[in-house]
């Protein structure tokens, strides 16, 4: 066994036995309204509950995480991820925090890219890149709650679809798209994403969490967290954070997470300049494990005063991790929270930024009679 291993299991260990000491009750599922779009439309809210004190609340705009409560090593509960309270704040001042991002996460170079041999021009909302699936991406859409039930294992679960027709935001084709999310009773919030199309299109979709394990609003932002990432490479970028296309060595960097890295350490280091052209980290990572059918570690983020430990595990092949550097206080979070640089940090399982303009970072292409897969996990516990 791996000391890697080690570190995992003791990590699960306390929120799991809390769970196997409570036999009795099981994972809770409660549907109600969280507010109404401007057409009147119902944004509907989930909340997913476990026994042992950790719960997630869903909401229908943007298939969205609005609240992941989870206990630290004292049993005291916070909301580990920011975001708003209100619908109308998720519509009039709108960020990537929580939700599902799609139809192709991450930048692509231009907002264009060639398939079969023909040019296909998405919206820009990001300089002259599509960012996150363009203006108005799947972020900013209602979905349909298409279920909410109790699994014959004993996990709660909620299913929400939509329809991206084709030639929304200038993707091609038809898309139909699902995410489930199912939480269990250890500490494990699962969402496993599929799409079908009618024509030859692109997908990359993810979650896009912020978390802070400090809580909500913790007055030291996310500096004092420790983040590993098993990843030997990393891919850097342009003054339009756009890869290069190069895979360059974590080695003797500020980008080495292998071993685990304090936040503090690095991101003000003007002497890489990947550190200045993204004003922190906002890079994707190569993860060593690349592509695989079952997820395995991407990430692990710790909180040495909470105790509270973050794991991301994925079928992905890489992981953006960006240190909330766009973050300037300007924006009014959860509890009046005011949300500055550095507050919380997304880590996104993805394939590699622009990968349809870069034939070295592989494919992107869904066709039709496939169905695209991917799952993500974030993984709660705490230690001592």
């Amino acid at each position: 066994m791996t000391n890697s291993s080690i570190g995992l299991i003791r990590g699960i260990a306390p929120l799991a036995l809390l769970a196997l000491s409570n036999p009795v009750q099981a994972a809770t599922a409660t549907t109600s309204d969280f507010g109404k779009m401007p057409n009147g439309e119902a944004v509907k809210e989930v909340k997913l509950t476990g026994n042992n004190g950790v719960s997630v609340v869903l909401i229908t705009l943007g298939a969205t995480i609005q609240a992941f409560n989870v206990p630290d090593k004292n049993g005291h509960v916070a909301d580990i991820t920011v975001g708003y309270d209100k619908v109308s704040s998720y519509i009039d001042a709108p960020n990537y925090w929580g939700q599902t991002i799609g139809r192709y996460a991450n930048r692509i170079a231009n907002g264009s890219f060639k398939l079969d041999g023909k040019t296909y021009q998405l919206t820009q909302n990001d300089g002259t890149n599509s960012l996150h699936g363009g203006k108005e991406g799947f972020d900013k859409r209602n979905w349909k709650l298409a279920s909410v039930k109790t699994n014959p294992d004993g996990t709660v679960s909620a299913t929400m679809t939509l329809r991206s027709p084709d030639g929304d935001q200038g993707y091609p084709g038809n898309l139909d798209v699902t995410v489930v999310y199912t939480l269990d009773d250890s500490g494990s919030l699962t969402m496993q994403y599929s799409a079908t199309t009618d024509q030859p299109t692109i997908v990359n979709l993810t979650n896009h969490a912020l978390f802070n394990l400090g809580g909500n609003g913790w007055p030291y932002g996310t500096y004092d967290e420790k983040l590993t990432i098993p990843a030997s490479r990393y891919t850097p970028i342009n003054d339009k954070l756009i890869p290069t296309g190069e895979l360059r060595a974590v080695d003797g960097t500020v980008f080495d997470f292998r071993n685990g890295r304090m936040l503090y350490d690095g991101v003000r280091d003007g002497s890489d300049e990947q550190i200045v052209l993204a004003h922190g980290w906002d890079h994707n990572f190569v993860l060593d494990k690349g592509h695989t059918d079952k997820p395995e570690l991407a990430a692990r983020l710790e909180h040495a005063q909470s105790g509270r430990v973050l794991e991301v595990l994925t079928t992905a092949p890489g992981l953006q991790f960006y240190s909330g550097n766009f973050l300037d206080g300007t924006l009014l979070g959860k509890g009046n929270v005011v949300y500055r640089m550095g507050d919380a940090v997304a880590l996104e399982a993805q394939l590699f930024p622009d990968t349809p303009n870069q034939p070295n970072f592989g494919s992107a292409e869904l066709d039709p009679g496939q169905t695209y897969h991917r799952t993500i996990i974030y993984r709660v516990s705490t230690q001592d």
